[in-house]
């Protein structure tokens, strides 16, 4: 008895220890969380702060739906820019998605060890190039390329939408390929019991069952597409007027920023912070839409 009040006695100070670095931990992993929920909260607040005034100043609707952009006679309309924007994220999803989904199908359920084994590097190299390179690559060769075909120089949305689907690719690729991969086996071995053919069991029972993770992919490709920047001034040819083909030169809300905000001022560098602004806006109405509809297709 006495030895067992002992060893109780000395574990007592290690448990305390113990006590007071899981303590620690959970405070310091508290302040983590608090510092990126902040880190949102203040880059939120300092975009709507500087660039409200400005789409008080020009007008909501002249803003939003003005289709001329010249600073130096004030005029500042984005609708442009919007319509550029959302035309080449939906040709970059409707190009990339296909391509990302059938790859990820073929990665998880068809593809040899020995070729998955050189396939899934490339993916996730393709994922580490920086957009920059991208852009060149597109500037380079797609532009040249699509010039040739069509003419008008080869700067255009069908540029961009190669690239930004290029890019995206890995993203959809690889979280797809983990919700396939996570489907449990005895979904496909039932379905093939019941005499499925191997391509039937993919597209009716394990692509279905996998759905909210690939919708998860969607959201992420579909965030990285709006976000471009870099890889979209360099192919785009960066024209503030509504594209009306696929050979059109246009300008998206990013491109906008990102080159004139290095010598804007006034109304203009605010005019650029109220870009931010409804960018930020549709970015979060679009992100909300599409994680409604992932939370829906995991319940």
């Amino acid at each position: 008895m006495d030895t067992f009040v002992k060893k109780n006695q000395k574990m007592k100070p290690k448990a305390k220890i113990t006590d007071i670095i899981e303590k620690n931990v959970e405070a310091f992993l508290f302040i983590c969380a608090i510092m990126a929920v902040l880190s949102v909260v203040i880059i939120s607040a300092y975009i709507f702060i500087k660039g409200t005034p400005a789409i008080a100043k020009i007008g909501f609707f002249e803003f939003i739906f003005g289709n001329e952009w010249n600073p130096s006679a004030e005029l500042f309309g984005i609708f442009p820019m919007i319509v550029g924007s959302i035309y080449l994220t939906l040709g970059a999803i409707i190009v990339g998605v296909p391509i990302g989904l059938l790859t990820a199908v073929f990665l998880a359920e068809l593809s040899p060890k020995w070729l998955t084994k050189i396939i899934t590097p490339a993916v996730e190299l393709l994922a580490g190039i920086p957009s920059v390179v991208y852009g060149f690559f597109g500037l380079i060769v797609i532009v040249p390329l699509i010039d040739k075909i069509f003419g008008g120089g080869g700067n255009s949305l069908l540029a961009a939408i190669i690239i930004l689907s290029i890019m995206i690719l890995p993203t959809i690729i690889n979280i797809s390929r983990t919700s396939i991969k996570a489907v449990p086996s005895a979904y496909k071995e039932g379905s093939l019991a019941l005499g499925a053919s191997n391509i039937e069991t993919i597209f009716k029972v394990i692509i279905p069952a996998a759905k909210s993770g690939i919708l998860a992919s969607v959201v992420l490709a579909v965030g990285r597409a709006i976000g471009e920047t870099m890889a979209v001034i360099l192919v785009a040819g960066n024209t503030p007027v509504i594209p009306t083909s696929l050979t059109s030169s246009f300008r998206t809300l990013t491109a906008n920023i990102a080159m004139e905000m290095s010598y804007a001022s006034g109304l203009h560098l605010e005019a650029l912070f109220a870009t931010g602004v409804v960018l930020f806006i549709f970015i979060m109405i679009l992100n909300f839409t599409l994680n409604m509809l992932t939370y829906k297709e995991g319940e």
